[in-house]
């Protein structure tokens, strides 16, 4: 049976601003017990304010393996839903691109989006099912100028999403990924947005009713798909 949103534990990464910001309010309001990270404590302070002071936040720079690992052993009990949205956009070409950046790059996105999962997988199990959700973007499906780590990142959890919806299907756990399908307006689409896109930018809270759907009902249809937030936050607000 799939638990009300208000009776699950809900893990956010990169909740301090953007979409996963949109997405702890979305859920602090659906009633969910909220655990959120980010390398930011003064944007994770304002979120925990804006949630009404019930989410647990741990600031934690998930590309540091080590760090990571220490704040998930500390997890208040199982996870229900799990959206791992945090990620390191910094556009530059091959010829200056270095190896500590590169590797942050993938850390934050794959390295964490695979310690994050082993560390909800078991409870998850044992509750008889839960939702992996990892967000993506048009960089996980094509390839673009100056962005060899970002995309290399998202295109890995395009296909760590696919693999986990295989292995969890027999024990009820649902794993997607979810490009946003809309330009949002981020503090990271303020820095890499063209100005078309940021002429018909929407705000991230407008793509929140996807994730809550998708945590809410475990549609086995979701499980190995990649999903558009924008167009599913459009149906279920219709």
């Amino acid at each position: 049976m799939i638990p009300p949103l208000g009776d699950q534990r809900v893990l956010v990464t990169g909740a301090a601003h953007g979409l996963g910001a949109a997405l702890a309010r979305g859920f602090a309001a659906a009633g969910a017990d909220l655990v959120l990270l980010d390398a930011d404590a003064a944007g994770l302070d304002a979120v925990r304010e804006a949630t009404g002071g019930r989410a647990l936040c741990w600031v934690v720079d998930l590309a540091d393996a080590t760090a990571t690992a220490a704040a998930l052993a500390d997890l208040p009990g199982p996870v229900d839903t799990l959206i791992h949205n945090a990620a390191i956009l910094q556009p530059e070409p091959l010829e200056t691109l270095d190896l500590g950046r590169f590797s942050a790059t993938l850390n934050v996105g794959i390295q964490a989006g695979f310690q994050l999962s082993r560390a909800v997988w078991a409870g998850m199990k044992a509750r008889g099912g839960g939702a992996l959700i990892f967000v993506s973007s048009q960089s996980g499906i094509r390839g673009f100028a100056d962005e060899s780590a970002y995309c290399a990142a998202k295109h890995a959890l395009e296909g760590f999403s696919k693999c986990l919806a295989i292995e969890g299907a027999p024990h009820g756990i649902l794993s997607c990924t979810v490009t946003p399908g809309m330009a949002m307006h981020t503090p990271m689409s303020e820095r890499n947005y063209p100005p078309q896109l940021k002429a018909r930018w929407v705000e991230p809270d407008r793509l929140a009713p996807a994730f809550l759907r998708i945590a809410a009902t475990r549609d086995p249809a979701f499980s190995g798909a990649r999903l558009d937030a924008w167009a599913l936050s459009q149906a279920e607000t219709a």
